[in-house]
């Protein structure tokens, strides 16, 4: 039942069926403010999410690195001058520092919450660096080289090595500690449904310590009759609707669903809705007879969750892509000066006004940010939301505008958004807040418009290189280029 419910879901929302009238009616009317709990959540501060597997990752780089740093600054004080480089010495150099972050890897040395104690972390630190060198030695007497290699060298690496990691990990502390009071090492999350089934889930969830689970809210659709204002501790901030809204004002990582699997058209009901958010969703299996294997699962501390969706971008994919956006973005922003001069001097001389243009687009999660263009339009008849939609020989576009839109030339300036971080290189193109396909506005002609802004918007996408640009004068056509957007 699991896998068809999960399938049909899938296949409902790769057929890109349009909401029906009924739909929208319902959609357009609900104008209905969050609550003063919800607003309160929202207006806490919440700093930029770090994360664990990128953290970890980091440390044990950092070890490997620190180690093997430590150990050749000491040959090159003491044996350089008349070893040189040095085979046995550089294998060494290698063998300890990767052996130390397996030892400690093995000891469970990089878990989060051993980097909340700066006690647990050195004893762990000490037994592995010891057992590297312990090791070493072994090795060295097997091989009869231990006259081949300085016992100064050694011990001297040994001291300096277990020193430079101790100390690292106290600064380490100090970070683990501030992003955890500034809640940037928490998953943000909302639980999705009342009932007994969400106060059980909550109280296993806070029994178990191996999490950093910070639950905002409860939002369930049922009456107060059925679901109180208060479930395990925690309020009730609406409805499955508010929910979608909430997460558009405040950070939410994590949204747990607490619904029992049997009720089939009530999970896909909601997850129809949850789908189009920046968030990981999370289906609630402790109290479930249904018992497949360990490997089905993932755990949040020991409590199992059956994975529904999955941010599309996260930890080191993340890291990635920011780093390529802004090189590659800075890189053509320099290769592309010349050009860009050109452009800009042609807007200028033909009409007056401004060389840019700027537009308030939707960007990651909905969030509006301000995009560049070269400015395509005489100043007085510029369309700041998109109102109204170009067309072929449209009297308020330029010459040059012609030919910089025709070319793709007028999206050059927002290079300047990859550099700042706004948009990606590659990405869904991001539309202005006004934009119109037959006379309605594209949320209201596509359902599940929003999931496209789960990621961070680009200069070009998917859609693009498909074909899928220019008007959008049909229902047709942006439901196209919103279907290979989510592709």
């Amino acid at each position: 039942m699991l896998i068809d419910t999960k399938e049909a879901f899938r296949n409902e929302l790769r057929s890109g069926t349009a909401a029906t009238p009924q739909e929208e009616v319902r959609r357009r009317e609900r104008t209905r403010p969050l609550g003063p709990k919800a607003l309160e959540i929202i207006r806490e501060p919440v700093g930029e999410p770090v994360s664990r597997v990128v953290l970890t990752g980091m440390v044990r780089i950092g070890d490997f690195v620190l180690t093997a740093l430590v150990g050749a600054l000491v040959y090159g004080v003491y044996l350089y001058g008349s070893l040189g480089f040095d085979g046995l010495y550089m294998a060494l150099l290698l063998a300890a520092p990767a052996t130390t972050v397996l030892l400690l890897q093995a000891l469970n040395a990089y878990r989060v919450n051993q980097f909340r104690s700066i006690a647990r972390q050195s004893a762990r630190i000490a037994a592995a660096w010891t057992g590297v060198f312990g090791l070493v030695l072994t090795t060295l007497f097997f091989l009869k080289a231990g006259a081949e290699v300085s016992r100064l060298w050694l011990g001297v690496w040994y001291v300096a090595g277990l020193a430079a990691l101790v100390g690292a990990r106290v600064g380490l502390y100090g970070l683990v500690r501030g992003w955890t009071q500034a809640g940037r090492l928490q998953q943000r999350a909302a639980i999705v449904g009342g009932g007994e089934a969400a106060e059980k889930l909550i109280a296993d969830l806070e029994a178990s310590n191996e999490h950093d689970i910070r639950i905002c809210g409860v939002f369930d659709d049922r009456g107060d009759e059925r679901s109180s204002d208060m479930i395990g501790g925690y309020p009730k901030l609406g409805n499955v609707d508010d929910l979608v809204e909430f997460a558009r004002h405040t950070r939410i990582d994590l949204l747990i669903v607490t619904i029992p699997m049997t009720a089939e058209a009530r999970v896909l009901q909601m997850l129809k809705k949850l789908w189009v958010l920046p968030a990981d969703i999370r289906m609630s299996a402790h109290t479930n007879k249904l018992r497949l294997h360990r490997r089905a699962y993932s755990y949040i501390g020991n409590v199992p969750f059956l994975d529904v969706f999955d941010r599309p971008i996260a930890d080191w994919d993340v890291i990635v892509k920011a780093v390529f956006d802004r090189v590659v973005g800075a890189a053509m922003l320099v290769a592309f000066a010349p050009v860009m001069a050109a452009v800009a001097l042609a807007v200028k001389l033909e009409s007056k006004g401004p060389v840019f243009f700027k537009q308030r687009r939707h960007g990651f999660n909905n969030e509006l940010i301000a995009v560049y263009k070269f400015r395509s339009m005489y100043t007085d008849r510029c369309d700041t939301n998109a109102a109204k939609l170009v067309t072929k020989d449209d009297p308020r576009v330029t010459r040059v505008g012609k030919f910089i839109r025709k070319t793709s030339l007028d999206e050059l300036p927002q290079l300047f958004n990859v550099v700042k971080g706004e948009l990606s290189l590659v990405g869904p193109r991001p539309h202005a807040t006004q934009a119109k396909a037959d006379n309605q506005l594209y949320k209201d002609v596509v359902d599940g418009y929003y999931a496209r802004h789960k990621v961070k918007p680009g200069i070009t996408g998917w859609a693009q290189i498909n074909g899928w640009r220019g008007e959008t004068d049909t229902a047709d056509k942006i439901q196209g280029r919103v279907e290979h957007d989510l592709y």
